[in-house]
């Protein structure tokens, strides 16, 4: 009798739990219904261009501060392609002001070009996390400090996800109390194991559950960037340029680009020097032996045999 009393009690935790789990998804298609209507009431707030838009904006350096649904779980995501004349002063501009908005640096990676390239081929990438709420104030720093070429905003909403693992965790968690209380009331080993082996399987995923939901929390509350920077000579300009400015910009251009080839030219030949001093050698010695063999034929003519 005890025996059937425990299994009875077994298989009313496990109903407990798909009674829960059912009203987790109950409760996610409510919160589909309740944000469709929330973020169309907020979109209906925003300017025109940002509906135009959509989640992603992406411009050339101009605002994309996006008006944003409340209560809703937002992934920030930032792509930015910048220039700067001087690429150590900014990146330690950069590291300060990151510092300075509680945020932090993921990843970096600077690149100095080829042994015999110029400054003008340095560039750096940077994957840096800042608090979602300064994102904005973090992109008007960076084109403060360089030149923003190109500049894109993406927003995923995670809500339904992050509600629908929440009602998952709890449902884990009432299953987990239960399972330790009959845990406490098993009197027989095959009934002990039955439970230690639904416990276990229990606690796994109530891990794996806490951990997505840290994960989301992270991705919520720190925005990504993903910062690309070249370091140039001159800036590319954002304007379209008139006629004349690209005849003018253009036969400079082309008097700079011909001072660097004589400048390449000439690193070229001297760090190649010892090379073309061996082939020179060469040559000459294959110009010497030829001119002998001409003078020996000129000097010793063929004589006609009788």
């Amino acid at each position: 009798m005890k025996k059937n009393k425990l299994l009875c009690m077994l298989l009313a935790v496990l109903l407990l739990t798909g009674i829960l789990t059912g009203c987790g998804a109950a409760s996610k298609t409510a919160a589909s219904a309740n944000g469709a209507v929330s973020y169309d009431a907020a979109m209906q707030e925003a300017s025109p261009e940002a509906m135009a838009a959509g989640n992603t904006l992406s411009d050339s350096g101009s605002d994309t501060t996006m008006v944003l649904p409340e209560n809703r779980k937002w992934i920030v995501t930032v792509n930015l392609s910048a220039e700067t004349e001087d690429l150590d002063a900014m990146t330690q501009a950069l590291q300060e002001k990151i510092s300075q908005l509680g945020g932090y640096v993921e990843d970096q990676t600077v690149y100095n070009g080829s042994a015999y390239a110029n400054r003008r081929y340095r560039s750096a990438s940077m994957t840096v996390r800042i608090p979602a709420e300064d994102v904005d104030k973090f992109t008007e720093e960076v084109a403060g400090i360089s030149n923003v070429v190109s500049q894109e905003k993406n927003l995923e909403d995670i809500t339904l996800q992050y509600v629908d693992t929440e009602s998952r965790l709890t449902a884990l968690e009432t299953e987990q109390t239960r399972l330790l209380e009959l845990l406490e009331q098993a009197e027989t080993t095959a009934d002990l194991l039955e439970i230690e082996a639904r416990l276990s399987e229990v606690r796994y995923q109530l891990e794996s559950a806490t951990s997505q939901l840290r994960l989301y929390d992270n991705q919520v509350d720190y925005a990504t960037i993903y910062l690309s920077i070249e370091e140039v000579q001159e800036y590319t300009p954002v304007e379209e340029p008139t006629l004349w400015e690209r005849i003018s910009e253009g036969f400079v251009g082309s008097l700079k680009g011909l001072g660097s080839g004589a400048v390449d030219l000439l690193v070229w030949i001297i760090v190649s020097s010892p090379y073309l001093l061996v082939v020179g050698a060469g040559i000459a010695l294959v110009v010497l032996l030829i001119r002998r063999s001409r003078k020996n034929k000129k000097s010793n003519p063929p004589t006609d045999s009788q």
